[in-house]
């Protein structure tokens, strides 16, 4: 209910356009007072030869937390930001690229995307009406007609918010577009296919799985791994960053804390139980749970001590208990039978503007008018029709003034208003006052009944003293002044039983989260700034005091062979045994030879007609694309193949016979057209990380962030 539920309700079209346009003059003012206060301008990247400075950045990450109420922080904060930095890419990268290609965004096309169903979500969600759930395009057309007068930075706003993020996204559907059509499969290629696919292999064949040799008899030396990856430089070439480990120093509530939170809230219970006036009590008292003077289903209360507090007669008292981060006293005043949902109608007479809560009429006038109401209804008159000439609340007007609410909506209503339809009994009829002006008020209807307790809560939150936060930031203190480099901390941990976090990942400059601390950005900045081996000062992240070292600085380009050896052992290993089995099973051996080698058998494959050349596996062996391509090369029709270093072991074949299909398998061609399918939609919108990767973007950031 929107005027009820402090919701504001669209009025005319006008009024909307003129409060959007306000908003966003507002927000675009807001953002320069903060961007003045950040002093002046300087670079924090270039994206394809354009600078962006902290201004723009600073800017436009204002307006984003504006819109969001002005209360972000933390990682939302930091998510925040990278997305306004992925925006200013994608922008500059795209339209750079539409540039080249004369791709265009026409004013026709602007208006018929806005006024379709194809139009911004924001913007339907602002237009949708609420009796059909569609989009009313003509009170957006009424809207963008005042929008369009505005001027300076009000436009801007808009531009920014709507129609160049509409632009952006209708020239990459043109651009994917185009490489969608451009995906061309020549004749004589699916040609060639179709043969391919009609081939299959009959095979005899030996596998030497790797396992067959120790890992622990086959060591990989640094070099081995550094000679490996250079040789394989596009698979294991990474962004540089930092190997980063912490020691961290609790300061959460300790027992000592819970014991004397305890004991004050155990001292409040008798004084409670006396005092008549819960609400005060607990305003006065400070209590970490407000007080809510209203009823509520047992079904809807949380905590696990339900059961004995809805036991509870009139003014006793249950607790202490432990619920959550906080030791609760409740307190029973009273119980009745609540319906869960009611049907009820209305007539406002509003006293205030429901946007900015001026006065638009007098108490005594308003009151007279829903009087007249009242008795104009009693004697007869039409209750809709009443609706439709004097009620104010538009969100009911065209649906006879009726509503539905739950149970659980009671609280979002406005008080005199929700105890009206809730406590009362279908037929009531009555006129009450609320904030927004009087209301003449019909029950309909209630289902659903269930017994509800009005409950009132004396609680305190488990806090950390004052000498368990000292005891936790002076043992990260003392840390970091005695141990200034990485080794005397290391000596330092084992001499006192501490725990050292070792976080393998490596961390990028603009991270804010290092293992299971999510808000350590602090801690990250500082090691992009120092050097190699370093402790940092203590950092205080969430609920404890943190001692950071750093491990490593990698450089752009091929890590080191400690960083490498969890990626890339295990793949020099398997060539190392496969060297190890071909010397045992010589230079030409047969497959009775590598067999007898091995102590295995001749296994064979593909009479079932299952080896073609699309096959994903071999039956018995799983997926190997060598051993399969292997399997359709004629050489090996007349002599044994060379070995195969497959992935899980080493293989030699010999080609027993090469048949043709009378036709192509149905389930095959399916698959096959389904793999093309997937790799031109891969190819089409994987096309902006492609470009991002040759684009030259410096990210500079870390300077203001």
């Amino acid at each position: 209910m929107q005027i009820i539920q402090n919701i504001r309700e669209k009025g005319s079209v006008i009024v909307i356009g003129v409060i959007a346009l306000s908003l966003i003059g507002f927000i675009m003012m807001d953002s320069r007072t903060a961007s003045s206060r950040s002093g002046s301008s300087s670079s924090v990247g270039k994206i394809i030869g354009e600078t962006i400075d902290s201004k723009t950045l600073i800017e436009k990450v204002k307006q984003q937390e504006d819109q969001r109420g002005g209360h972000v922080s933390g990682p939302e904060l930091y998510q925040l930001r990278q997305g306004v930095w992925d925006q200013l890419v994608a922008d500059k990268v795209l339209n750079t690229e539409f540039e080249k290609l004369g791709l265009v965004f026409s004013p026709k096309e602007l208006s018929s995307i806005l006024f379709s169903e194809d139009a911004p979500q924001t913007l339907k969600q602002a237009f949708t009406d609420k009796n059909t759930g569609m989009y009313d395009i003509e009170k957006a057309k009424q809207w963008w007609i005042q929008a369009k007068k505005s001027k300076g930075e009000q436009r801007d706003a808009i531009d920014a918010q709507i129609v160049e993020p509409l632009i952006l996204q209708t020239l990459a559907n043109k651009y994917s577009s185009l490489l969608a059509a451009s995906a061309y499969y020549p004749t004589w290629m699916q040609e060639k296919e179709n043969m391919e696919n009609k081939t299959f292999a009959n095979i005899s064949y030996v596998s030497i799985p790797y396992n067959v040799i120790s890992d622990s008899t086959v060591k990989v030396s640094d070099d081995e791994l550094l000679d490996y990856m250079s040789k394989h430089k596009n698979i294991y070439k990474q962004d540089g960053g930092r190997i980063i480990s912490y020691v961290s120093f609790s300061a959460l509530p300790s027992k000592a804390d819970t014991a004397q939170t305890l004991e004050l809230v155990t001292n409040l219970k008798a004084s409670f139980s006396a005092d008549t006036n819960a609400k005060a009590f607990g305003a006065r008292n400070m209590s970490a749970i407000n007080f809510e003077d209203s009823y509520t289903p047992k079904s809807k209360l949380a905590m696990t001590q339900k059961d004995s507090i809805t036991a509870l007669p009139n003014g006793a008292v249950f607790g202490p208990y432990l619920d959550g981060k906080n030791i609760v006293l409740a307190k029973m005043l009273g119980s009745r039978q609540l319906p869960d949902s009611v049907k009820c109608r209305h007539i406002l007479i509003a006293t205030k503007n429901s946007q900015t809560g001026e006065q638009t009429l007098s108490d005594s006038i308003a009151k007279k008018r829903i009087d007249s109401i009242e008795t104009a209804i009693k004697g007869g008159e039409d209750f809709n029709k009443m609706v439709l000439m004097y009620s104010d609340d538009q969100g009911s007007k065209d649906k006879k003034g009726e509503y539905d609410f739950t149970a659980t909506q009671f609280s979002t209503l406005a008080k005199e208003f929700a105890e009206t339809i809730f406590y009362g009994a279908p037929g009531d009829k009555k006129v009450v006052k609320s904030d927004f002006g009087y209301h003449y008020i019909e029950v309909l209807s209630q289902k659903s009944f269930e017994t509800a307790y009005k409950i009132a809560f004396t609680a305190k939150e488990i806090l950390p003293s004052d000498e368990t936060i000292n005891l936790a930031s002076e043992q990260a203190t003392k840390l970091s002044g005695e141990a200034r480099d990485g080794k005397a901390l290391e000596a330092y941990v084992a001499k006192k039983g501490l725990r050292k976090i070792d976080i393998p990942t490596l961390i990028k400059e603009n991270d804010y989260r290092l293992g299971s601390l999510q808000d350590a950005r602090q801690l990250i900045k500082w090691a992009f700034e120092a050097k190699q081996g370093d402790v940092s000062e203590p950092f205080n992240i969430q609920d404890q005091f943190v001692v950071g070292v750093l491990d490593k600085i990698q450089p752009d380009g091929l890590p080191d062979a400690k960083t490498a050896r969890p990626m890339v052992e295990q793949t020099v290993r398997s060539l190392k045994k496969a060297d190890e089995i071909g010397k045992k099973l010589g230079a030409t051996p047969t497959l009775e030879s590598a067999a007898a080698a091995y102590k295995v058998s001749v296994s064979s494959a593909g009479a079932d007609s299952t080896i073609t050349f699309a096959s994903k596996i071999i039956n018995g062996v799983g997926q190997e694309p060598k051993l399969i391509g292997a399997s359709f090369n004629k050489a090996n029709q007349t002599k044994v193949s060379e070995l195969i270093n497959g992935a899980n072991g080493v293989y030699i074949l010999k080609i027993n016979s090469l048949g043709n299909k009378a036709a192509i398998d149905p389930a095959l061609m399916a698959m096959l057209a389904s793999e093309k399918t997937k790799t031109m939609v891969q190819t089409t919108y994987s096309f902006f990380e492609s470009l991002k990767k040759m684009a030259d973007i410096k990210d500079n950031r870390s300077k203001i962030y």
